[in-house]
């Protein structure tokens, strides 16, 4: 689609919607796939997991099944598996059987995280429908990333069904992945923040980093920029067994930097990614040093916390809780950093690293594969302020804004 087509298909969109008010609900690509006849005589490969489903409810691989002119021929899960029922982080999931559907589920998160000749055979279409949350470094944008490279390669057409960035389409922020650092949560040199859809980066992935698939994407519509999830008129769920709530992924971009440390993200807690700590802080002391920080749009509440499983379980971690009160002022990544700068400086001694392995990487440190590069570390170290590392990813954050124009849809 040319320039100025995809100029006016935003303008159309943002008319329409506006004109809908708020109780509008955005109408998500696979539904209007659902809707017309481009599956018609193609058997489809559907890529997808729990929080695949319409604005009733009703998951997608359901959908498929009942279509009358295209039969499921297969299912593909991303991490945690087809039935995000695999808890922990970097546990691989197995293939298996859908005893409902009677067809076989593949996992993209096992001894393979690309689609096999073998598990494409026979597909005329592989339809990628999952839910994101706005960071790099969730590894859904990748298993679809993967798809398309497979697609391209057995010559399978690849159809991604568009979904909301549950944090909006606006904010863009954090330090860029360098080469040299690529892993499963960072394929591409994109921002921690990207602020843009599942469909735009499958046009950005295929076009600017050369994967070439026959691609499309089905737009949503109603959804517009400045969205979050909950103004889109659509059930949450959870996409991910850590991602509960809308209010997780709005901290997500920054928090998730945690788990190249030795600091608690809060997995094994009801509330991962917003209450972070460790068992050498004390909690009031550390939130009301980070309130004194002064950071937009965000405050922060002691807490005291036990995870169940992963780091420090069963063992009292001081720390504090993040409350966004003001989301648009909220830069998530520079209050991560702020954070683990904190947490790092409340007790230098017990403050580590984590240690390699760390999603397939092996050698590298886990905290440079999140961040992207050794940088945000070795300014951490240096003890250079959170302000300004954030000042300092500007140049490059600027340079993508630029790039991505021309891959968004609305």
């Amino acid at each position: 689609m040319s320039s100025a087509g995809l100029n006016d298909r935003r303008r159309a969109r943002t008319e329409a919607s506006a004109a809908g008010g708020p109780g509008m609900t955005v109408q998500l690509g696979c539904e209007r796939l659902l809707a017309s006849h481009a599956l018609d005589g193609k058997r489809v490969g559907l890529v997808c997991n729990p929080a695949s489903v319409d604005a009733g409810l009703r998951h997608v691989a359901d959908r498929f099944a009942e279509h009358p002119q295209a039969p499921l021929a297969a299912l593909f899960g991303p991490q945690h598996g087809f039935r995000s029922d695999v808890q922990d982080n970097m546990i691989e999931t197995r293939h298996g059987q859908d005893e409902v559907r009677r067809v076989p589920v593949y996992s993209l998160y096992s001894e393979t995280r690309e689609p096999t000749a073998a598990m494409l055979a026979g597909l005329d279409a592989l339809v990628i429908d999952l839910q994101d949350v706005g960071s790099r470094i969730y590894t859904f944008i990748y298993t679809m990333a993967n798809c398309l490279i497979a697609a391209r390669k057995h010559g399978v057409k690849a159809i991604v069904c568009d979904r909301p960035n549950p944090i909006g389409g606006v904010g863009i922020e954090g330090p860029m992945l360098v080469r040299g650092y690529e892993s499963f949560v960072g394929q591409y040199p994109i921002p921690m923040r990207h602020g843009m859809t599942m469909g735009e980066l499958a046009r950005l992935f295929n076009t600017e980093f050369g994967i070439g698939a026959d691609l499309e994407v089905i737009p949503m519509e109603g959804w517009r920029r400045e969205m979050y999830f909950d103004a889109t008129g659509l059930p949450w769920v959870m996409p991910s067994p850590n991602m509960p709530t809308l209010d997780t992924a709005v901290v997500y971009p920054g928090t998730v930097l945690f788990e190249g440390t030795n600091v608690s993200e809060g997995r094994g807690t009801t509330r991962p990614f917003e209450i972070v700590g460790a068992p050498w802080a004390m909690a009031e002391r550390f939130a009301d040093g980070m309130n004194g920080a002064r950071l937009a749009g965000v405050r922060f509440r002691p807490v005291v916390f036990e995870p169940t499983f992963q780091k420090h379980a069963r063992t009292a971690c001081g720390g504090c809780q993040m409350h966004v009160i003001d989301r648009p002022a909220f830069r998530p990544v520079e209050t991560g950093v702020a954070l683990l700068a904190a947490f790092r400086a409340a007790d230098p001694e017990r403050f580590r690293w984590r240690d390699p392995p760390y999603e397939y990487e092996r050698d590298k440190e886990p905290i440079d594969i999140l961040a992207g590069s050794s940088e945000l570390r070795e300014q951490i170290e240096a003890g250079v302020s959170a302000p300004d590392i954030a000042r300092s990813w500007k140049p490059a954050v600027d340079a993508f804004s630029k790039t991505r124009e021309r891959f968004l849809i609305y």
